[in-house]
């Protein structure tokens, strides 16, 4: 089933990157609004990602498995999922993603746009994979989503999603690797807070 998304959507990916080239968060005022439009910027506007979506229970054992393809092209994005049979399977845009933990604001960072933002002061200065992070919290209506900023690259270390003040699903990259000329995750983790299962999400592809 292919759906597309006219949101802003790669995965994640773009938020992840290591840094715009040129930029220096340091460098220039640090406002929740100067990070939030440096992490806007760092979705790329054209990028074709495939791999694979993996549901693990907590002791690592698969649950779930699918194929994924994922092309962006001037602001539209289009999805397929695969079944481990090679069948696109359908799906649908609320909720979690065929019962594993990634959902659509995973997929289309929708969050990045809303327009109801600042600082979550009490989380000033935490680091993620060793680096230190601004840390803003996102508001739209009910939702709530808590993003950590690398303080040098303006880059997004990670993302929590928050219900009634407290954390009910987190998104962050393990590991990163090079794709021709751009360096990015090729592995990211989705987890939902007491669930017992956690997603991983695997590039094999970018370009």
């Amino acid at each position: 089933m292919k759906m597309r998304i006219f949101s802003l959507a790669t995965l994640g990916l773009g938020i992840f990157l290591a840094a715009a080239e040129g930029f220096c968060a340091e460098d220039k005022e640090l406002t929740p609004l100067t990070l939030v439009e440096q992490c806007r910027a760092m979705v790329p506007q054209n990028v074709s990602i495939s791999g694979r979506i993996v549901l693990r229970n907590r002791r690592g054992i698969v649950q779930a498995e699918y194929s994924y393809a994922l092309e962006r092209k001037e602001g539209e994005t289009t999805l397929v999922v695969k079944d481990p049979g090679g069948n696109e399977v359908p799906f649908k845009k609320e909720g979690r993603l065929l019962g594993t933990d990634v959902t659509w604001s995973d997929l289309t960072l929708d969050y990045l746009w809303w327009d109801d933002f600042g600082y979550d002061a009490e989380r000033e200065s935490e680091t993620v994979h060793g680096q230190v992070c601004s840390v803003v919290l996102m508001r739209k209506a009910e939702r709530s989503v808590r993003v950590w900023v690398d303080r040098k690259t303006g880059a997004m270390m990670q993302a929590e999603e928050l219900a009634s003040g407290k954390p009910v699903r987190r998104l962050w990259g393990t590991r990163i690797k090079k794709f021709g000329e751009r360096w990015a995750p090729n592995v990211l983790e989705v987890e939902t807070t007491g669930s017992g299962h956690r997603t991983k999400i695997i590039v094999e592809e970018l370009k």
